[in-house]
């Protein structure tokens, strides 16, 4: 998983968008039915809203 998304992570140069790139693939990848962004920022322990700034504002 570390390898998969340190690939994944290279191109972004801010440290704020790698980590919250991180957080969306490994909720992608944890268990649970929903892959909306709230039940995935609940199973992770962070908050929703850096991850829908993240897919809004990301290229």
């Amino acid at each position: 998983m570390e390898e998969l998304t340190a690939r994944m992570l290279a191109d972004l140069p801010r440290r704020g968008q790698r980590a919250k790139r991180e957080s969306y693939v490994r909720g992608l990848m944890v268990g649970g039915r929903r892959k909306s962004l709230q039940p995935m920022a609940l199973r992770l322990g962070v908050g929703h809203r850096g991850l829908q700034q993240f897919l809004r504002n990301s290229t």
